[in-house]
């Protein structure tokens, strides 16, 4: 048997003692491969805080659903780094879709400030004291990531360093958030 050989063997041994729940074998799996996803996934997007996002989701869908590795279709390597990938790739593709449509939309004011924008879209007085006092009724924490995300530019994972809070608590807080204040501005709508 090949070094080669027993590596993929170990692999698999780990990958089944996950399905079984063991954390320790998950640790080791990404102790084993968590550098070289965050290698691929940096060099597709580009940029850190992303790159750990998309790793962080492919070893929490290892955790989640190991029985998804078919050792049929090849090695816990390929598997692992196949995810990575996808997602990394999935990722690029929104944001040039989300970068030729804002185009598109407005080439004139491609590069003009976000907040401009918004403010010129919102420039009625009684609109921006209703958004001024939606913003005022979301309880401090809501305010807080929300204040960050739209007034500073940061983002979700940013703010999660910046407030040491765990991304998911500052995902939470973003959806109730702009749940609130959809709630709040609804009859803004045009």
């Amino acid at each position: 048997m090949t070094a080669l050989d027993l590596s993929e063997a170990r692999d698999r041994e780990l990958v089944s003692r996950v399905r079984d729940g063991d954390e320790d074998a998950f640790r080791g799996l990404f102790r084993r491969y968590g550098p070289i996803a965050m290698a691929l996934a940096q060099r597709i997007v580009r940029r850190s805080h992303l790159a750990e996002e998309i790793v962080q989701e492919a070893f929490m869908a290892l955790w989640k659903h190991p029985e998804g590795y078919d050792q049929q279709r090849g090695s816990v390597k390929s598997w692992l780094m196949g995810m990575v990938h996808h997602r990394a790739v999935d990722l690029v593709r929104r944001e040039e879709s989300y970068r030729r449509t804002a185009t598109a939309q407005a080439p004139e004011q491609a590069d003009a400030d976000v907040a401009e924008r918004v403010a010129e879209d919102i420039d009625l007085p009684g609109e921006r004291q209703a958004v001024r006092t939606a913003l005022q009724g979301l309880p401090q924490e809501q305010r807080q990531v929300v204040e960050l995300m739209y007034f500073e530019g940061l983002s979700q994972s940013k703010i999660a360093e910046r407030l040491s809070l765990p991304l998911g608590t500052v995902k939470s807080r973003t959806l109730l958030a702009m749940r609130r204040l959809r709630s709040a501005l609804g009859g803004m709508e045009r």
